[in-house]
């Protein structure tokens, strides 16, 4: 829920027009205040280095597709790579954890 609250809160960044827009910008601030009330209750169970290189790594993975998708930003082959190896490093961490 942390990921998917956080990832929310991102992608309505662009559509609040630098918070003039109350709704995307109210649900923005809820979104960005739920991921870290989730987050700190992930903390209480897993170790807050692998709650937090799994948070960020699957955040940044999952924003540059959506963004891809939905605000039509270019995904180089380089960046490409560089997210294979964000969630081959997030597997790593969580199974070596």
């Amino acid at each position: 829920m942390a990921i998917f609250c956080e990832v929310l809160g991102t992608m309505l960044l662009p559509v609040s027009k630098n918070f003039t827009r109350p709704l995307p910008t109210s649900i923005l601030i809820i979104s960005y205040c739920l991921a870290f009330y989730f987050l700190s209750h992930a903390t209480k169970k897993i170790s807050l280095g692998i709650v937090y290189a799994s948070w960020s790594g699957i955040g940044i993975f999952l924003i540059t597709i959506l963004s891809y998708f939905i605000y039509k930003q270019s995904l180089e082959w380089q960046s490409l790579i560089g997210l294979i190896l964000i969630i081959v490093g997030v597997t790593i961490v969580n199974i070596y954890k």
